[in-house]
Order: structure tokens, then sequence, then C-alpha cells
């Protein structure tokens, strides 16, 4: 006989379809055949299917099997073909028959004895399951139903063992579709454990934070150690928009892909924040891999990258943060196939004046030469730092500041700013591809960042003496828009224009 079973089959972030076909018939001796360009993981599922069928109570069937999965050019990895293979493999020797095959599809791994286990990419999985015409529902794990349950188009069916999942598609045992619970997961998950209150002193550093979020800028802060940059960084998310149902979902199927999303959290509610270490990879910071993963930079989207001690990261890494950082998506190319990856994220960085980190420190004394700190800053690209927005200094905070008792400016002061901005942005950007002053195009910037005479006049007296190039000129105009924005002004005044182009300054003081 022949069954039919259809799942999905994850690549990359996105699932595509996939149709089990099980054919038993009569042979010498059994024999099971595997097709369709099963990665070592599935081949590896005739050994589970065979143990599974048996300790739940079914027979093995002795006779000549053959397995396909199809599309056969689509190469076919993860355990997650346990479960339909299984079915399909008890339909077609007899052992129960289903009307339901066409109207459910079916993923999870299976144990020795039966039981169904999480799978990743689950996320992804239903929101395929539900683009697709004639699709009803889908039978996963019990532990992977809350994460697919947020697509709420779909009918999620939760199974804890192989027998639940026969006795389901037989129609023996009803089991009711895991509800959607986006509202409890955002107000379970969506507050932080820390504040911008707990940072004493650093007020400019705080107000450079308030325009990076506000218009989505890039930022590097520059500073001695101990000055609370990674402090600030690390309270970054905490001042950013709260992340809306669309950008949740794109960046948990990133998490749910890799098998990353916190334990009994199927939903991620916060903004992300990733801190790589500077021995990272090329593949591990932009994603690759023989069957390409995403990367850090995929894991920040929407959220912060925050790099910290940027200098100590290999030049070439930093390299390849180049293109992402003006498009917002990764391209990983390889012989067969090529994988797009999502990449919009705000990237922080963080560095030492020097190799000690004391120079031009007060009260310490720094023995670096002229040359180590010419080598040590010139790791960092020039092409790299033009993509930085907002160049900052963050200096060693005085004493009084420390042991002041009190509390300094507060995320919640600083995201209200924040949201006024964006409000403003989300008005002026309405029908367009942009969402925020960072993205906005050339033609964009030449509506919205119009100068009077007096502005005019600065700004190119900057861009001679300074020596900018093109991108800076246009990030200048970028970051004076959003400052304008905080100030509830339309128009760009002088004021905004000096305090923007004061961003650009620390650049060409250090990497002459």
């Amino acid at each position: 006989m022949l069954a039919t079973l259809r799942t999905f089959s994850l690549l990359g972030i996105e699932a595509l379809p996939v149709a089990v076909e099980v054919d038993v018939s009569a042979g010498a001796q059994p024999r099971t055949t595997l097709v369709g360009l099963p990665e070592a993981a599935v081949r590896e599922s005739k050994h589970r299917v065979e143990r599974a069928i048996v300790n739940s109570g079914f027979v093995r069937p002795l006779d000549r099997i053959v397995i396909n999965l199809a599309p056969a050019e689509l190469p076919k990895q993860a355990a997650s073909f346990d479960l339909p293979i299984t079915l399909g493999l008890l339909a077609a020797s007899g052992q129960f028959a289903s009307e339901r095959f066409d109207d459910y599809a079916a993923v999870g791994e299976l144990s020795l004895e039966g039981r169904a286990r999480p799978v990743k990419g689950a996320l992804s999985i239903a929101m395929a399951a539900a683009s697709q015409k004639r699709l009803r529902g889908l039978v996963v794990p019990r532990q992977s139903a809350a994460e697919a349950a947020v697509v709420e188009q779909i009918e999620v069916i939760p199974v804890s063992t192989l027998a639940e999942a026969v006795a389901f598609f037989a129609g023996h045992l009803p089991i009711d579709p895991t509800p959607s619970k986006l509202d409890e997961l955002f107000a379970d998950f969506a507050t932080y454990d820390i504040d911008y209150a707990d940072v004493r002193g650093q007020e400019m550093a705080k107000r450079a934070l308030v325009i990076a979020a506000a218009g989505e800028h890039n930022l590097l802060m520059l500073g001695p150690p101990g000055s609370g940059k990674t402090m600030l960084a690390k309270r970054l998310p905490t001042i950013l928009p709260p992340l809306t149902a669309g950008e949740s979902i794109e960046t948990t199927r990133i998490y749910s892909s890799l098998g990353r999303l916190p334990s009994g959290q199927s939903l991620l509610a916060r903004r992300p924040f990733r801190s790589p270490h500077h021995t990272i990879s090329d593949a591990g910071l932009v994603g690759g891999g023989s069957i390409p993963a995403p990367g850090e930079i995929s894991l920040s989207h929407h959220g912060v990258l925050f790099l910290d001690e940027l200098p100590e990261f290999r030049r070439r890494t930093l390299e390849v943060l180049r293109q992402p950082l003006e498009d917002g998506v990764v391209t990983i190319s390889r012989a067969l196939t090529s994988t797009t990856f999502p990449a919009e994220f705000m990237m922080v960085a963080a560095l030492n004046p020097c190799p000690c980190g004391f120079h031009n420190a007060p009260g310490r004394d720094c023995h670096c030469t002229t040359p180590q700190i010419e080598h040590y800053m010139s790791k960092i690209s020039g092409p790299l730092l033009d993509r930085i927005d907002i160049h900052i200094e963050v200096p060693a905070v005085a004493f009084k500041e420390l042991a002041s008792r009190q509390a300094g400016t507060s995320s919640q002061q600083m995201r209200a700013s924040v949201l006024a901005a964006r409000v403003q942005q989300t008005k002026r950007f309405d029908g367009t591809c942009s969402r925020s002053n960072a993205h906005m195009t050339s033609r964009q910037i030449r509506t919205h960042c119009k100068l009077d005479r007096e502005c005019l006049t600065m700004l190119k007296s900057s861009v001679t003496e300074l020596g900018l190039s093109a991108r800076a000129h246009d990030k200048i105009l970028r970051v004076a828009r959003t400052i304008a924005d905080l100030e509830g002004t339309d128009s760009i005044q002088v004021a905004h224009l000096s305090e923007a182009i004061n961003f650009r300054l620390l650049d060409r003081q250090f990497w002459k």
C-alpha cells in the first residue's frame, strides 16, 4: 500500500512543503530505502522509527519499504521527519486508516519509546502551513505547540506520543487545538530588569543614546575602562519602542530555527541584545555553514548588536558588516543555493582610546607610544566608521557622581522622548519603505532635511574642513533630523545641525 502525508523542511529560517510518500510491498527480505536527498539526521530516522513503532505497541512491517521525500532536489535535514514517516509507515502497512492526511500536516522527532520531542523552527513551519491551501491544521509535539500556535490562521494539534498522533489521524481521539496567547506572552515577557537610572553620571552619553534610539542610528562609544560603556549599551533596548507583533514574529523565527528560544517562552517580547566575543568568526557574525544558518547580526534583528572592544575583533570580520549595515539583509551564497537572512539592527560599538585604555584620562598615566595607538586604531577601517552615525566620548565618572544618592535619568523618561520622535517619523514615512530617519533615502533626505542659508554655510564649512564623505554628509543630516524631531520642530535649526556635526568630530581626532 501507499500512504502520502504532508510535512515541512526547514531551510535557513524558511519552511518549505514536503510530501512524505511511503510504499510498503511484499519482499523476500525486509529492507527500508529512504530517498529524496536526506541528510544524516534524516537517514538515521529509520532506526528511531523502527523502535518507536515496536515500543508504542504497533507491528514493524517485515516487507520492502520505500520512503520518498519530495521534492527530491530539496535537502532534508533535522529529525522532524520522524513523525510523518512513522505515520505513513503504519498507514501503508494497514495498521490504521485516516481521512485526515490531506487536511493536517505533521512534524516531530520521536524517541525510541515513541514520545514526541520538540522541533526547531515550529513557528516558521506553522507560518508555512497557514499559507498552504486546503491545509486545516498542523500536528506538532506538545512542547512546540505554544510556539506554533502564535500563528492564529491554522489549528495547532499537540501530541505527546506516537500513539496519540495515530489516534488523532484515525479519528478516534479528538484533540483541542492549542490557543494563541499573544497578549499574555507580551504581558509576561516584555518587561526589563535593568534601567538607565542605575547609571551614575554620563548624562551627555545618555543624550546621545536617546538620539540614536529615536532615529535608529548606529553609535560608537570611546572611553577608558570602567567608564560605563557596557552598562550604557546593555540598557539601550529599554528605551527602544516595544516590539510590534510582526517584528516579534520575524525575530522569533530566527531564534526558533536555531533552537535558541528561552525555555518556556514561545515568543520574543523584548528587543534582542547580542554581544558576541571578539574572537567570533566571519560565519558566526553574519551567518554561514554548508547549509546556511543565521549569525549574530540576524539574531540582533530588530534589536541591538553590541561590539565591545571593537579593535580586538579581526579586521576582516568587521568588514563583513559593511553591506548588512547598509541593506538590512545578508545573503549567504553556496554552490547550490543562496539564502537571505534579515539583519535590521542597531550597531553599538565600544572601544578604549589606546591599548592600555588611559590615553588622555585624567589622573592616569598612558604608556602607549604614538605608533602603538595608531596601530590599535587602524584596525577599524574608514568605511566602517563612515557607517556609524554617532561617535561620542565616554569619560571616567567623577567620585562625586558615583557617591551621589540621586538617581540618573531613567529609562522611562528617555523612552518617552524616543517614542514621541518615532511617532513623527511614522507619520513622515507612511506609505514608504523607510521606517526611521536612519533609513531615509537620498531623495527623502532632500525632502525632509531642507536647510536654511545659515545651516548650509555651517554644513559646507564642516564638510570641507573635516574632509567628510558623501555618506557622512547624509548621516549628519539624518541625525540632525532626529534631533529636530526630539525637539518637536518641523525644520532643522542651527543648534540641531551643530550637535549632529559634533557627533562626527571624534573620528577625525583619533582616525586621521
